[in-house]
């Protein structure tokens, strides 16, 4: 079952596209948050790459969703380039800027690595906010001439990316790779005993997790039309944002992302259209986090028969 669960679900979301065929559904609207949920799905498996089955806890990932939207915008601003060259232009870019971010943060342990990560985040902020000349500063980049207006075929494209990145990662965690991932996050001076490279892997898992987050933001970038420093490297609306996703869903399992996306991404557009909850929306979330982690340490997916129990459905334990 577990083997026929992937293209089932790839399938029933394949078909979603068919409810524009239904009267009186806004068509636009949904595919909309889909492609958001879609979008979430695949930087949480970004994050749950290095972070949860390699045990570096990020809080950058703005920093490779940002490289990945500017990648994509700049091809089409400097050189006149389709934007979405900008999705195969990522691998080169910020695979080599992982490099060094790795070159330098993956010295530091715990807490270290993670207050590094941030500080990577808000120095490209600043810095695409200061090279007017190349990256437009604070008035940022549009793409003029949008290759769609309809909403389907951006639904597909990101579909398609989540399901590649979805299988990728899965033949990653389950290969030799994995193993060493997970060796270094259970204990990392043991790892180096039993002659593994730590610090060789742990750039592996950086490089490959900020690829996958560079994909979502030149997706960004051709999807939305416009980025600016401050909405493409946000530490609470990309960065932490990643980390709720992949926590409330389950960290290290394979659907966590997938499912947290879902979770935070229809919760977001509720909450905003409560009239005054709308804008304390990151309060609903801390709040949601705090009860997440007090209930379902392991997260939705990570403790679905602890799940079960609270909700006295299933098999009695």
């Amino acid at each position: 079952m577990n083997k026929r669960l992937p293209p089932l679900v790839l399938a029933l979301l394949a078909a979603v596209p068919a409810i524009s065929l239904v009267p009186g559904v806004n068509a636009n609207y949904w595919l909309h948050n889909l492609i958001l949920v879609v979008m979430w799905s695949v930087i949480g498996m970004s994050w749950n790459l290095l972070s949860g089955y390699c045990g570096q806890v990020s809080f950058g990932h703005a920093a490779f969703f940002g490289l990945g939207a500017y990648t994509a915008g700049l091809l089409y601003v400097k050189l006149g380039l389709s934007a979405w060259w900008g999705i195969a232009a990522t691998v080169p870019v910020v695979g080599a800027a992982a490099l060094v971010i790795g070159f330098v943060c993956l010295r530091l342990r715990g807490p270290f690595f993670a207050l590094a990560t941030i500080a990577v985040g808000v120095i490209l902020r600043v810095v695409a906010e200061n090279l007017t000349g190349f990256t437009g500063g604070d008035l940022g980049i549009m793409i003029r001439e949008r290759t769609w207006v309809e909403k389907t075929w951006y639904y597909y494209i990101i579909l398609a990316i989540a399901a590649g990145t979805f299988w990728f990662v899965e033949r990653v965690v389950a290969s030799r790779l994995g193993y060493y991932f997970v060796a270094i996050r259970e204990d990392q001076d043991a790892a180096e005993s039993l002659g593994i490279n730590t610090t060789l892997y742990k750039t592996i898992a950086l490089v490959l997790s900020a690829v996958i987050a560079g994909f979502a933001g030149a997706f960004y970038m051709n999807y939305m039309g416009y980025i600016d420093p401050k909405v493409v490297f946000a530490l609470h609306d990309i960065s932490i944002m990643a980390i709720m996703v992949v926590i409330v869903g389950g960290v290290a399992t394979r659907w966590g992302p997938v499912v947290g996306a879902v979770i935070m991404i229809l919760l977001a557009e509720l909450i905003r259209t409560i009239p005054k909850i709308g804008a304390a929306h990151h309060t609903v979330f801390g709040v949601l986090l705090i009860v997440v982690i007090i209930f379902l340490p392991n997260g939705i997916v990570g403790d679905m028969a602890k799940l079960r129990r609270l909700l006295r459905i299933g098999r009695p334990s």
